[in-house]
């Protein structure tokens, strides 16, 4: 087959650093809603440093997910490595998925690695706060411009308008928060679901390569028979 019709594979380093956007994300969402929760809903003062141990379990709690997926890949690529029959499904791996299984164990293995040094490195740790600070302060901007907008909204033009200010924001706080509050339970699971549309890009390549392997295991078979 020329090099031209071969089917485009994903390179581990390129894998890598989906996996790590997928997880910078996932943090900022977390951390996000924290401070929204944090600095509108009680009150309090933003301070980075009040966040940095939020941002560094978080990323080793992902770094510890990244753990377990690539554990469990390699018991799945060694098992797959014996299997030289026809597979019954996505997830029935054979020896011609081999190759993108060990791509996708390296692939959690650095991108734990790598969670675990941004997670020790205190730069790191503020460079996601302040992500998550901008998130934050552009929601709530959001939020008060869609909710607090109203005709003539100047203090000199509208005789109540303090009255009405203060109303508005009680209703920001009583309305709005609560749902975010709630909404950060829930961050670990969208975390996960973030990380499935990472691995669209790994089974369309796993497919592609059990394709050819599966390919080149037939010929490999025929040349032995004769």
């Amino acid at each position: 087959m020329a090099d031209g019709d071969k089917p485009a594979r994903l390179k581990v380093r390129d894998m890598v650093a989906d996996g790590l956007y997928v997880a910078a994300a996932a943090t900022r969402l977390d951390l996000k809603n924290r401070i929204l929760v944090d600095t509108i809903a009680r009150g309090e003062d933003f301070d980075v440093e009040h966040f940095i141990d939020d941002a560094r379990d978080s990323l080793l709690t992902l770094a510890i997910e990244a753990e377990g997926d690539a554990k469990r890949l390699e018991r799945q690529r060694k098992k797959a490595a014996h299997r030289f029959s026809e597979s019954f499904g996505t997830h029935d791996y054979r020896r011609g998925d081999v190759r993108n299984l060990k791509k996708r164990e390296k692939q959690s293995v650095q991108v734990a690695a790598e969670l675990r040094r941004r997670a020790d490195d205190p730069d790191e740790l503020r460079k996601l706060v302040e992500d998550a600070r901008e998130a934050a302060w552009g929601e709530v901007a959001r939020n008060i411009d869609s909710s607090l907008r109203i005709e003539a909204a100047r203090p000199d033009l509208e005789p109540d308008y303090a009255k009405l200010r203060d109303a508005r924001m009680q209703a920001l706080r009583l309305v709005d928060l609560p749902r975010l509050s709630a909404h950060r339970k829930k961050s670990k699971d969208a975390a996960r679901q973030a990380a499935k549309q990472n691995a669209k890009a790994e089974k369309k390549a796993a497919k592609q390569d059990k394709r050819t392997g599966t390919r080149a295991g037939s010929s490999g078979t025929a040349a032995d028979s004769r």
